[in-house]
Parts: C-alpha cells; sequence; structure tokens
C-alpha cells in the first residue's frame, strides 16, 4: 500500500480517483520500453532482437521508441544492448531531450546527467557532434553516466561534476540549451522506486523542492539571452513543478513556449490551495503514468528574455590538458601509428581533437570547444593507448566507431563459438594470424580489438562491458 502520507497528498490535490488509479498503475505490471540508436539500422536490429525472442512495438510520434512486447527478460542481456545500440529507457524519459531538440551548433548542457539516458539521447539528437556538458554532482552516479557514454561510444560530451546549483559561476550566459531533469520525490515513478514510499513526507518533498528552484535558476544564468531551458521532473507535486516555475517567472527574465508533446498530456496547473499563478503556467505538461502506460512526468521549456547577473567563481583546477589536432606534434606519431597499422585513411583522424593524458589517448568531435579543459572530469572517450615501446594502440571504444574505415587488420569471427570466447575475455586459440592488434567484426557489428600472439586471437573486450551476463540467440 502507499503510505499515508502520499495518499493523503494525493486525495487533497487530484482527488480520490486519481489515488485510486494511481495506486492501481503501480501496483501493476509495468511496461518496458527501448529507445534505439539513431545511428544504427532500425530493421536490422529488429530482425535480431526476434532471434532472442524480443518482440518490440513501434510507439507513435516518438522516433526510435518500442515497448517491449516480449522477452522483456533478455532485453538487457544482447550483444547488441552491450554494443549500445539501444537502450532501455522509460517512453516519459524520453520526452524532455526531443522537447530540448538541440542540434549540432547549439552550446547544450545536461545540468543534472547521471545515469545518462537523457545525456546519450540529447548526443544521439546532435548526431554525436558539436558542444555537449554533462554534469553530475554524486560520484558514484558520475561512473554511471561515463560507462553508459562509453557504451554508446558518444564523441560529443564534457563531463563535469559538481553542484549544479553553483555552475553558473564558471559558465554565465554560455548555453544555447540546457536540460534540467532535476532530482526530484520521485511520485511519478514509485513503481520501480517502491522505497519511497518508506521516506516521503512533505517536509522532504519541500526541501527537495527548494534544491529543484536553486538548480533551475543556475540554469537560467547559464543561459544565453534567447537560449532555452527545459525544466522537467519524474514526479506529481505542485511545489516541485507548477510553484518551481511560477518563482522563476516573477523573479527572472524568462518566459514559457508552448509545448506539444508526442504522447498524451495535460496543461499544468494555474491555481494552488486556493491562490491563482500565472495563467501562462498552463503551458507546462503533465503526463499522466496510467495514460500512456509508463511514468509520471512534468515538462516545461522556457526562454530566457534578458540578461542575468552571475558572481564569477574561481575556476577549478581540475585538469591542465588541452586538446590537439591529429596533426599536432605531440600526437601525429601515435596517430600514424595506428593509421598504419589498420589501413585508415588520415583524412578518418582529421574530425576529430585528442588529449594525451599520461599513456592514454582521448578523442572528441573537431567542433565540441571548452574555453578551458579545466573543470572538466572527462573531455570525449577513448582512443587509445600507448605501451612502454612508445607505439599506440587502438581502444575498443574508436574501433566500434571506426573500425567501417580500417582497410586491413580486421578479423571477422566464422562462428558464435569464437564470438562467446571473446566476450567472455579468453583466447581463440583456432586462430593463428599474424602478429599484433585485430579489429573484431561479427555480423556487421565491429565488436572491439584483440590481440594476436603465438597463442591466438586475445580478446581485448573490455571488462566494464562485461559487467552482465551477455547472452547469443543460440543460447536462449
Amino acid at each position: 500500500m502507499l503510505g499515508e502520507n502520499i495518499t493523503n497528498y494525493l486525495n487533497r490535490h487530484f482527488g480520490e480517483d486519481y489515488t485510486q488509479k494511481y495506486e492501481e498503475y503501480i501496483f501493476g505490471e509495468p511496461t518496458a520500453y527501448v529507445r534505439l540508436n539513431r545511428s544504427c539500422e532500425e530493421k536490422k536490429i529488429l530482425k535480431n532482437l526476434s532471434a532472442y525472442g524480443i518482440k518490440l512495438k513501434k510507439i507513435a510520434g516518438v522516433d526510435f521508441a518500442y515497448s517491449i512486447e516480449e522477452g522483456n527478460e533478455n532485453v538487457g542481456k544482447t550483444l547488441e544492448y552491450i554494443l549500445g545500440k539501444y537502450y532501455i529507457q522509460s517512453l516519459s524519459s524520453m520526452i524532455p531531450p526531443l522537447v530540448l531538440s538541440p542540434n549540432e551548433n547549439d552550446f547544450t548542457l545536461d545540468l543534472c546527467a547521471a545515469p545518462g539516458s537523457k545525456t546519450t539521447e540529447l548526443s544521439e539528437i546532435m548526431n554525436n557532434t558539436g558542444t555537449l556538458y554533462a554534469n553530475e554532482i554524486s560520484v558514484p552516479r558520475l561512473r554511471s553516466l561515463v560507462h553508459n557514454l562509453d557504451k554508446v561510444n558518444a564523441v560529443n560530451v564534457g563531463v563535469l561534476n559538481y553542484k549544479g546549483e553553483l555552475l553558473s559561476k564558471i559558465y554565465g550566459s554560455y548555453f544555447d540549451k540546457i536540460l534540467v531533469d532535476a532530482p526530484c520525490s520521485a511520485l511519478g515513478i514509485i513503481q520501480k522506486k517502491e522505497e519511497v514510499t518508506n521516506w516521503w513526507n512533505n517536509r522532504q518533498m519541500e526541501k527537495i523542492a527548494n534544491l529543484q528552484l536553486r538548480l533551475l535558476i543556475s540554469a537560467i544564468k547559464m543561459a544565453k539571452v534567447g537560449g532555452e531551458i527545459v525544466y522537467s521532473t519524474c514526479t506529481l507535486t505542485l511545489e516541485e513543478n507548477e510553484l518551481v516555475i511560477e518563482t522563476v517567472l516573477k523573479k527572472y527574465p524568462v518566459e514559457l513556449i508552448e509545448i506539444e508533446l508526442p504522447v498524451p498530456s495535460h496543461p499544468a496547473f494555474t491555481e494552488y490551495e486556493g491562490e491563482k499563478l500565472n495563467p501562462e503556467i498552463a503551458k507546462c505538461r503533465r503526463i499522466i503514468p496510467w495514460e500512456i502506460n509508463s511514468e509520471g512526468f512534468f515538462v516545461a521549456k522556457l526562454r530566457k528574455t534578458g540578461e542575468t547577473e552571475t558572481k564569477e567563481g574561481e575556476l577549478p583546477q581540475k585538469r591542465k590538458d588541452k586538446l590537439v589536432t591529429a596533426k599536432d606534434r605531440n600526437i601525429s606519431k601515435y596517430i600514424e601509428d595506428i593509421a598504419g597499422h589498420f589501413g585508415f585513411p588520415a583524412s578518418v583522424f582529421d574530425d576529430y581533437k585528442y588529449i594525451l593524458k599520461n599513456r592514454d589517448i582521448f578523442y572528441i568531435n573537431k567542433n565540441w570547444y571548452a574555453e578551458s579543459l579545466a573543470p572538466f572530469n572527462r573531455v570525449g572517450t577513448k582512443f587509445g593507448n600507448i605501451d612502454n615501446r612508445n607505439t599506440a594502440h587502438l581502444h575498443t571504444q574508436s574501433a566500434q566507431l571506426l573500425g567501417a574505415y580500417a582497410s586491413r587488420n580486421v578479423v571477422e569471427f566464422e562462428n558464435v563459438e569464437q564470438l562467446r570466447t571473446y566476450l567472455d575475455g579468453g583466447t581463440i586459440k583456432s586462430l593463428k594470424l599474424e602478429p599484433g592488434q585485430k579489429i573484431i567484426k561479427f555480423d556487421g557489428y565491429y565488436l572491439g580489438v584483440g590481440i594476436s600472439t603465438k597463442d591466438g586471437l586475445k580478446s581485448q573486450f573490455p571488462r566494464s562491458h562485461r559487467t552482465g551476463k551477455i547472452i547469443l540467440p543460440s543460447e536462449v
């Protein structure tokens, strides 16, 4: 049963009929969804998933969104999932990035980014190019963010690790588009967070609402004049939604933008406990869980209409690295090592900028920009590493993204036994090849890299990709 605090709140603000439907929904069987990677061939993914017994149904009006009709138990275990060909995400959660709709020319920020559902979606909407910053305050959650960015091979993201409400001291009037998917009291997602019923009360909810307001104010200060901000939560309370918007409309130079969602929704409330709110708040939208068989959400889109003052803080010195091109004297030798070994055209590497950090090389698309790298926890994703002989080797992340451009030292597996050994991190003793690193391919997918030795082909598939069980169709 719902806790008394939640029941009382819902009855008071929405009525007993709403509360009853809410209870029926959260204790029912939830519908699961996936979002296909925009860079992938949809027909191939759907065909391959059917071999696992997974049946998907396309969601009308929401590109790349599918409900899982059959085989949900295998969705998080497939080769396609491990390779980032799709992302498990609720339908409601997909909506805020679509409303923000950044393009590759927009300086974009995801202010509360972990675990990366919306960040990876933003990255894909931007065609994996341009400038996207992803901020997350929690270090454990930061690790999950980086893991998910790596899984989809995002090469347009710089990762920050700061209190979002203070980030405006670094980035005043800087961004064209900002997503504030704020931490909330989670009344919209109790189906998957049942523990909420144990702690939820008005005092805790109001404490969270105060943080949400500070995050949104910070976002307003970070937006350029004319810049757009999407504020969203996965909760139902008015204090965390309409009242936050009411406050910023009173105190800051912003206006609400009319939005149409691709799923059923309702105008936000314009009255709270008998008090009239700004009628413009009706432009915000509420998503009711049982009406779309997904989570409850609130979505608002604002435009900054005037200047705001920001107090500049001291620039944190997290890193002193710099981005360089493939022709930079400090990186060109390593690029040539890799290009020569795999037969990459030199022009492939001109599309990226690089960071040399100790013996690791990271890369990011050439259009990504930051005035300073000092605030960043990480920029881009892994390109390669340098061995003790000062020779560069390709990383799995870059092999997956760039493998199609390689003309030699590419090995295509002939059977699932070889694939299984590779995914498990083993050595394929039956493959005796010329010594050196190889790009691995199977069924049209570039899986990563391996190293050929006298013992066979040793997998270099990252341990981070093997944290969960990977099954193959023949094993279902």
